[in-house]
């Protein structure tokens, strides 16, 4: 039997692949801090946990002395934690580092963290210039996309086969931040209308786990060197997320197309308006035989019923990451001023 260790893999993207893998028969190895994340369908379905510090040198130790035919690097943020991982290399048959989309800088040096927007051209291939490699706080804006580009050097510029693969905006169940949620809690208040700013068009291309999942089948088979792009087979906007989720969950409401007149800094604002559209190439990846699970709504229902079925799943009332995208208030602030103005 096949053995993969998935380091740092209780998220989003750990837990796709790890069920991706055990379907296909392989032994999965999960490591982790908390032993609490560990979602109990994996520990059914044969997975073991390995409660271990990526980044203590000793426990990275422990759970790869075996080696492993193998490794997929979920918590992998800075040069520092790439090299931790290089003395084990030489014991595993392939290697994956999960990095970012976040990599990427347009002509101007404008990346998807910048204060400016960026201008990619369409769609964006893996030889897209990237920032350049930095250290610093790698939860900030400038600094996370900078140390994922320092760790991609120290892996790539190892000599092993290690594959990177950059996902873009990434939904499934055990998603950290599961973007939809700022749609699916209107749907769930039963809100009779949507805004969307930019009509609906602006799009950031979405990305599956079990996706990315597919992916990592893909090049475990086929070990080197290389970067991939991982995202969906189409590339929704707003707009069709939003009609996404409502049909999938039977609702209607009414939509507010928002143009550049009526927009408000705050109000139909979502996690994927990009204008220009970010859509990243994944040539790359179905020349290798890759084949997608599904298109954005063929797999977003697996996040979607995972966020209805759990209230404990649910982003809380007053998440930062989600607050500033359901302003209530201020819809219904627009709504009463321009009822009037029809009344009048």
């Amino acid at each position: 039997m096949k053995r993969a260790v998935i380091l740092g893999g209780t998220g989003v993207l750990g837990r796709a692949i790890a069920q991706r893998l055990l379907d296909a028969g392989w032994q999965v190895d999960i490591t982790g801090r908390e032993a609490s994340k560990m979602p109990a369908v994996l520990r059914d379905a044969g997975a073991k946990f390995i409660s271990s510090d990526r980044r203590n040198a000793e426990d990275l130790a422990l759970a790869l002395r075996n080696g492993a035919d193998l490794v997929v690097d979920a918590a992998c943020y800075t040069a520092a934690d790439a090299g931790l991982l290089l003395p084990h290399l030489h014991a595993v048959g392939s290697a994956v580092m999960l990095s970012s989309k976040a990599v990427y800088i347009d002509d101007a040096g404008n990346h998807v963290n910048s204060g400016i927007p960026p201008k990619f051209p369409l769609p964006i291939r893996e030889d897209q210039p990237t920032m350049a490699p930095g250290k610093g706080d790698y939860r900030s804006r400038e600094g996370y996309g900078a140390n994922k580009v320092a760790a991609e050097h120290v892996l790539l510029d190892s000599g092993h086969p290690v594959t990177v693969i950059r996902p873009s905006k990434v939904h499934g169940a055990g998603a950290t931040v599961p973007r939809e949620w700022m749609f699916l809690k209107r749907i769930l208040d039963r809100r009779p209308t949507i805004f969307l700013a930019d009509a609906g068009a602006g799009a950031d291309h979405t990305t599956a786990a079990v996706n990315t999942a597919a992916l990592v089948e893909t090049v475990a088979d086929r070990p080197g060197q290389r970067i991939l792009n991982s995202a969906d087979p189409d590339a929704p906007t707003g707009l069709d997320i939003a009609r996404t989720l409502a049909d999938y969950l039977g609702h209607q409401w009414e939509e507010i197309l928002l143009d550049a007149a009526d927009h408000h800094p705050d109000l139909g604002t979502h996690p994927w308006n990009f204008t220009p559209p970010l859509i990243l190439d994944t040539q790359a990846s179905t020349a290798l035989g890759y084949q997608p699970v599904g298109t954005y709504a063929q797999t977003v229902t697996a996040e979607i019923d995972w966020l209805v079925a759990n209230p404990a799943n649910q982003p809380g009332p007053t998440d930062p990451s989600f607050d500033h995208f359901t302003d209530y208030a201020l819809e219904d602030a627009y709504l009463a001023t321009h009822q009037r103005r029809r009344s009048t």
